[in-house]
């Protein structure tokens, strides 16, 4: 019998084609990972949603970790590379939601069950689009699924010109999303005589001009919100207050000004939290309609003048000389919410030692605040009592990211992301831990 070599060849790479694509189908579901750990220090219960090593991440905390019938998280995988996949919180049950990629942050509905997302088209421009889960999630169940268009929706395309970036909001009407601009875009827009930032900071960020725009998902009309004289970072909305806006100054680190806030329609700027030279903050996210949570660090020793040089620390970040004088323990320090009406600022709680409460949230209803610290600690602190208590640890220092807690909308729950299951000590998993009932 004779065999024809490159009719086997071409077979093999179909064979290997078709297999990558059915791979990497919208709705394609993975075997549940759920699992139950006890804390080993505290005893809570850890709700591990994934559990493989495929390199899990969650959303960011400025935006909503949860669908809005509150039973799917979405988070990002390496299960299909480049793609976006949702947990059902109570089965463990595993969905792909996108197809054909996503770039940057994905963003949750919150009245609809609609995640949207950015893809990055051959010219340099920016679709935004969506995808239909409650359809997504009813074909994939009854294993009845159509093809990606089917779901997925092109609102239209930002052109390459104004210089999108990828930090994207949805607004609380869910009608138009928040992007950040090139600093072309930015400066032909910035007033006249307004100075322009240079860097700030070791890390070689935060010069401006830079800005805001937004984008209609119905039209697909782009306007132009604000341009200020420095580096625009960690856009997000007010979920329960159309057209409100809250961003920062980005250096990576400590920023003159670092947290501000806009109206959708250009008016109201002002600094979130005016900041003086020795306070370090960071951090901030929307928590409730009237609240935003950030972080006051404390995480630089009282005499950190003494530190010659600008060598970054992997366990202790933040200490370089040329981030100036802020973060020491010398003032008050600790995990801040900051009233958006009335402008007043409370401190919640503090560690005692290290580096201080870093990336922190709170519930909607006003009862509790969450924050992590330097060694993937989780403290949670009763907001009424002001009682603060370590909720978890053992999240390993050596993972590839933080645990970046945030809250479910029902308050009595919040996320993480942990490397505590992984063999490398890196890769990361999905986690959700509630309150114990007796803390309240």
């Amino acid at each position: 019998m004779q065999f024809n070599k490159e009719k086997i060849v071409a077979t093999i790479f179909l064979l290997i084609f078709s297999l990558s694509v059915c791979q990497a189908q919208i709705g394609k579901r993975f075997p549940s990972e759920r699992k139950v750990v006890k804390d080993p220090v505290t005893g809570v219960d850890l709700v591990f949603l994934t559990s493989a090593p495929h390199g899990d991440s969650k959303i960011y905390p400025t935006h909503a970790q949860w669908t809005s019938d509150g039973e799917w998280l979405i988070f990002r995988s390496n299960r299909v590379k480049g793609e976006a996949m949702a947990v059902n919180e109570k089965t463990g049950d595993i969905v792909q939601v996108t197809e054909g990629g996503f770039t940057g942050m994905l963003t949750i509905a919150k009245k609809s069950m609609k995640l949207y997302f950015m893809r990055r088209t051959d010219n340099g421009g920016i679709q935004v689009m969506s995808t239909d889960l409650e359809r997504l999630f009813k074909d994939s169940a009854s294993g009845k699924l159509k093809k990606a268009p089917d779901y997925q929706k092109v609102h239209g395309t930002i052109p390459s010109e104004i210089g999108a970036g990828v930090d994207m909001a949805l607004d609380a009407d869910e009608r138009q999303i928040y992007f950040r601009v090139g600093k072309e875009e930015a400066g032909r827009h910035l007033p006249e005589g307004v100075e322009v930032q240079p860097n700030f900071g070791p890390r070689n960020m935060g010069a401006g001009p830079g800005g805001i725009a937004k984008f209609d998902l119905n039209t697909g009309s782009v306007e132009h919100v604000i341009s200020v004289p420095f580096q625009v970072g960690h856009i997000q909305s007010n979920p329960w207050m159309p057209g409100e806006i809250v961003f920062c100054w980005e250096t990576g680190g400590k920023s003159p000004q670092r947290t501000w806030t806009v109206m959708a329609d250009g008016s109201g700027l002002r600094p979130l939290y005016p900041e003086a030279d020795f306070e370090w903050v960071t951090h901030e996210a929307v928590i409730s309609k009237d609240e935003v949570a950030m972080a006051i660090m404390g995480h630089r020793d009282i005499e950190f003048a003494e530190n010659k040089d600008d060598s970054p620390d992997a366990q202790n970040p933040g200490q370089e000389k040329s981030w100036g004088p802020s973060g020491t323990r010398e003032k008050p320090t600790g995990l801040a919410i900051v009233n958006l009406r009335t402008r007043e600022m409370r401190i919640e709680g503090q560690t005692e030692s290290g580096s201080g409460l870093w990336h922190v949230h709170g519930s909607p209803d006003g009862k509790w605040a969450v924050g992590d610290d330097f060694s993937r600690s989780i403290y949670v602190i009763n907001r009424d009592t002001k009682n603060m208590r370590m909720i978890s640890t053992g999240h390993k220092t050596t993972a590839a990211d933080h645990p970046h807690p945030t809250f479910h909308k029902d308050g009595k729950k919040f996320q993480i992301q942990s490397a505590m299951l992984s063999e490398d000590d890196r890769s990361m998993n999905i986690c959700v831990i509630t309150i114990p009932e007796n803390w309240y």
